[in-house]
C-alpha cells in the first residue's frame, strides 16, 4: 500500500492569515521564540528530517511559520503581470516542497509513533493543513495565472514533464472547486476541511479500538496448536506490556502478526471466536464507533462531487484515474467475480467437508475458516507457513531482495546513516552503476505499540531539480508490522510477510528510481491511483521464483537453502483457496464502488445493508451479523482509496501482464528489467500510464496473466 499522502492530488497551497495562530494550546507552545532552532524548520534545509530532535511542541510553531512564508510568496506571485515557468510555476513547486518538508515528518511520526501528547496537536495541525489545501485549491488568481502560462507561446517550448505538470494543475483546480462561486465555493472548502478531520478521526478510532483489546493467557493448555515461535512472541509481548504483569504469561493482540497466527493455529475454538469477534467489530461501539463518521463522510463526499458537477463521488474520483467510467469498473469487478465463482464455491465445499470429516466441526463458522484452511493446507500440501519461517530470517530476506534489484537494475544498496524515530529503524542508500548516490530509504519492519497497523510506503523527499538547478534525491519510508526478534532468535517471517516486504519495496522503487526533474510528476506523483499498485504487485511475483528465493531463503541456524521439496510444496500451495481470495477482494472493491455510486446517504438502505447485498451477490461465505468490517475499512475512509479500492485488482492485471514479459524473457533478465525501468519506473506521472505500459509490453494489457497466476481457468 502506498499512502494517500504519497499520491494525493496536486495542489498549490494558500492559507488565510487568521489561521496562522493557534488558540487551543498553551502560550509557551504557541509562541515558541526560538523558531530558528526548531528541528522541523531546520528540516527545510537539511537533507533528511531531524527525527532525533522533533517533539510535539515543535509542530504548530513550524507549521505556522511555513504557512505564513508560503502565503507571503503566493501574494507576490499572484501580482505578476506575465507569469512564466521560471517566475511562477517553479516557485510554486517550491511551496509544495516547503510543506512536505515540515508537515511530512509530522504525519509520519503520527503513524509510526502515535502518542497522547502528539494527538491533540496533530488534530489541530490537520485542520490548518486542510484549510490551507482548500483555500489554495480555489484561488482564482493562481488558477488564472496557470491558464495564462498554458496559453502562452512559452508552453510549447517546455519539456513533456513541465507540460504535464501544468495540465494536471489545471485539472486539479477544476476538481477542487476553483470555478465555483460564492456560497458554493465556501461550502466546498468547508466540506474538504471536515472530510480531512473525519479521516483522522476514523483512523484514530481504529487504532484505539485495536489497542484496547488484549487477550492474556495464563493456562498453557489454551495455547494448544500454536507454534512455539508464536508462543514465544506472545510471551515477550506480555513481558513488554505497559499493563500489569499479573494478567497472564502470554499476550495476544489484534495486530496482524499476533491475530492472524492465533486464528490459524489455536485449537481453542472459544478463544478464536473471542478474538475474531473483537477484531471484526473494531470501532463499532461506544465513543470509538465509526458508523457516524462513515455516514457523514459519505454524505459530504456526495455533496462535494455534485457541487463540482459530477453525479456521484465515484465519477469524481475516476476523473484522475485510468478507468474511464464507473460502469467500466463495476463490469470489470463482476467479470472477475463470475470467473472466480465456480472455483470459490468448490473451495468452500472442500473446507466444510474437511472441517466435518477431519476436525469434527459440523458447522463452519467465520472464526473457524483460517484454522480449517491452515489444517487443509497442511493436509493437502504437507506445508505450513510456520514450517517455512525458519528459512526466511530477516537479514537474509532483506539482503536477498537487495541482491535481486541490484541484478535487475544495475544499482547498489548500502547501509547509510540518518536520524531515526525508533532504534529498530534501518536506513539505506542506493547508488547507480557509476557509484553515484541516487536515492535513500528508511525501513521500519516491526510491529509495536502506538504504531499504525498494516504496511505502506510514503515519500520523505521527492526527486527534482530546484530553481537553483540543484538536484534533490528521493527518499522513501518503508513501513511494515512484522514480529520483531525474540530472545537470541532473529526475526523469522512468513512467506506472506516476505510478499508484503517485496510489495512495499516495489512502491519504493517506483518512487526512488524515477528520473524526472519536475516535482509534481516525479516518482509516484501524478500517477493514476488505479495504476500506482502496478510496481508493487509486480515485485511480489519474484517471491515465487526458485532463482530468486535461492538468494534469501536459507535456514537461520544452518544456512541450508530452502529444500526443493519445501519449495515445490510452497509453489503447489500458491493458489490454495485463490478463488475465495479473489472474491474477497472483489467484495471489498464492489462494495466501495457501489457505496460511492448507487448508495444514497439519506436513503432507505444503510451502509450495512448495501454490504449485505454485495455479499449476497459475490461472497461464498457470509460473515456473522456482528461483523462490522466497514468500520475499520481504513483504505477507503482514511487512506485515499475511496471509490478506488478496485485499484488493487485493476493494477494487478497490469502487473501480472508486465511480469509475463519476464516469464517469457527470463525472470532476472537485465534487458527486460531495463525496459521496465525506463517505461514504467522512471517516468513517474509524466505521461499517460497506458502509454507507458504499451511502451513496455508492445500492446494493451489483458486479464489472461492474472487469471493464470491465480490458477483460475
Amino acid at each position: 500500500m502506498v499512502t494517500a499522502a504519497g499520491n494525493s492530488r496536486r495542489f498549490f497551497y494558500l492559507t488565510p492569515k487568521h489561521l496562522l495562530h493557534s488558540h487551543n494550546i498553551p502560550y509557551n507552545v504557541r509562541f515558541m521564540n526560538d523558531i530558528a532552532n526548531n528541528p522541523l524548520i531546520q528540516s527545510l534545509t537539511t537533507s533528511l528530517p531531524l527525527f532525533n530532535d522533533i517533539k510535539p511542541e515543535h509542530v504548530l510553531p513550524a507549521l505556522n511559520k511555513v504557512l505564513e512564508s508560503n502565503y507571503q510568496t503566493i501574494e507576490k506571485l499572484t501580482k505578476l503581470e506575465h507569469p512564466t515557468w521560471d517566475n511562477f510555476m517553479s516557485p510554486l513547486e517550491m511551496l509544495d516542497e516547503n510543506i512536505q518538508r515540515v508537515w511530512g515528518p509530522v504525519t509520519h511520526i503520527n503513524a509510526v509513533s502515535n502518542s497522547d501528547e502528539l494527538r491533540p496537536i496533530y488534530q489541530e495541525a490537520v485542520q490548518k493543513v486542510a484549510s490551507y489545501h482548500a483555500e489554495v485549491a480555489q484561488n482564482e488568481a493562481l488558477y488564472t495565472a496557470i491558464k495564462h502560462v498554458r496559453a502562452s507561446s512559452e508552453f510549447n517550448t517546455l519539456n513533456h514533464e513541465k507540460k504535464q505538470m501544468i495540465e494536471h494543475a489545471l485539472r486539479d483546480f477544476k476538481l477542487s472547486g476553483a470555478e465555483l462561486e460564492g456560497k458554493d465555493k465556501e461550502r466546498y472548502k468547508s466540506i474538504q476541511m471536515r472530510l480531512s478531520e473525519l479521516a483522522t478521526q476514523f483512523e484514530q478510532h481504529v487504532l484505539d479500538a485495536t489497542r484496547a483489546f488484549e487477550l492474556y493467557i495464563s493456562n498453557e493448555s489454551d495455547l494448544a496448536g500454536l507454534p512455539a515461535s508464536i508462543c514465544d512472541a506472545a510471551a515477550q509481548r506480555a513481558k513488554e506490556s505497559e499493563k500489569t504483569r499479573q494478567k497472564g504469561d502470554w499476550l495476544f493482540t489484534l495486530d496482524i502478526p499476533s491475530y492472524l497466527p492465533f486464528m490459524q493455529y489455536a485449537e481453542n475454538r472459544n478463544l478464536r471466536e473471542k478474538i475474531y469477534t473483537s477484531y471484526v467489530s473494531r470501532a463499532s461501539e461506544g465513543e470509538l464507533n465509526n458508523t457516524p463518521v462513515i455516514d457523514e463522510t459519505l454524505k459530504l463526499r456526495t455533496e462535494a462531487a455534485q457541487l463540482i458537477g459530477f453525479q456521484n463521488y465515484a465519477a469524481y474520483s475516476l476523473a484522475t484515474k485510468m478507468a474511464d467510467s464507473t460502469d467500466e469498473v463495476i463490469a470489470f469487478l463482476r467479470e472477475l467475480a463470475n470467473k472466480s465463482s465456480k472455483m470459490a464455491k468448490n473451495e468452500v465445499i472442500e473446507l466444510k467437508t474437511f472441517a466435518k470429516n477431519e476436525l469434527g466441526i459440523d458447522t463452519l463458522e467465520a472464526w473457524d475458516v483460517p484454522f480449517v484452511s491452515e489444517k487443509l493446507r497442511l493436509h493437502t500440501y504437507a506445508i505450513s507457513e510456520e514450517e517455512l519461517k525458519p528459512y526466511f530470517p530477516e537479514k537474509k530476506v532483506i539482503s536477498g531482495m537487495f541482491a535481486l534489484v541490484e541484478r535487475l537494475y544495475g544499482i547498489k544498496i548500502k547501509d547509510g546513516n540518518a536520524p531515526k524515530w525508533h532504534k529498530n529503524v534501518q536506513f539505506f542508500d542506493i547508488f547507480d552503476e557509476n557509484e553515484e548516490k541516487i536515492a535513500s530509504f528508511y525501513l521500519d519492519p516491526y510491529a509495536r505499540a502506538h504504531k499504525r497497523g498494516g504496511a505502506w510506503m510514503d515519500e520523505c523527499t521527492v526527486r527534482w531539480h530546484k530553481a537553483d538547478n540543484t538536484l534533490q534525491l528521493p527518499v522513501a519510508y518503508l513501513v511494515c508490522n512484522f514480529d520483531a526478534p525474540v530472545g537470541d532468535k532473529p526475526a523469522l517471517w512468513t512467506h506472506n510477510e516476505v510478499l508484503t516486504l517485496f510489495h512495499e519495496f516495489g512502491h519504493g522503487l517506483h518512487h526512488m528510481l524515477t528520473t524526472m526533474s519536475t516535482r509534481s510528476v516525479s516518482g509516484i506523483n501524478g500517477v493514476p491511483w488505479d495504476a500506482v499498485e502496478l510496481p508493487s504487485q509486480f515485485m511480489e511475483n519474484f517471491c515465487w521464483e526458485r532463482e530468486v528465493t535461492n538468494l534469501f531463503a536459507r535456514h537461520y541456524k544452518t544456512d541450508e537453502i530452502l529444500p526443493d521439496v519445501l519449495f515445490d510444496k510452497m509453489l503447489a500451495a500458491k493458489n490454495f483457496l485463490s478463488g475465495m481470495q479473489m472474491l474477497r477482494q472483489v467484495e471489498f472493491s464492489l462494495f466501495d464502488m457501489l457505496l460511492h455510486t448507487e448508495f444514497l446517504p439519506e436513503g432507505d438502505t444503510s451502509v450495512q445493508q448495501l454490504l449485505d447485498q454485495v455479499r449476497d451477490e459475490v461472497a461464498v461465505l457470509t460473515p456473522p451479523a456482528f461483523n462490522k468490517f466497514q468500520n475499520s475499512f481504513s483504505h477507503i475512509f482514511a487512506g485515499g482509496y475511496g471509490a478506488g479500492y478496485y485499484s488493487y485488482k485493476w493494477a494487478e492485471v497490469l502487473s501480472a501482464d508486465a511480469y509475463a514479459a519476464f516469464e517469457e524473457e527470463g525472470v532476472t533478465n537485465p534487458e527486460t528489467a531495463r525496459r521496465f525501468r525506463e517505461s514504467i519506473l522512471s517516468v513517474g506521472g509524466s505521461r499517460d500510464l497506458m502509454g507507458s505500459f504499451e511502451a513496455f509490453r508492445g500492446r494493451k494489457p489483458t486479464v489472461d496473466a492474472l487469471l493464470r497466476h491465480s490458477g483460475i481457468q
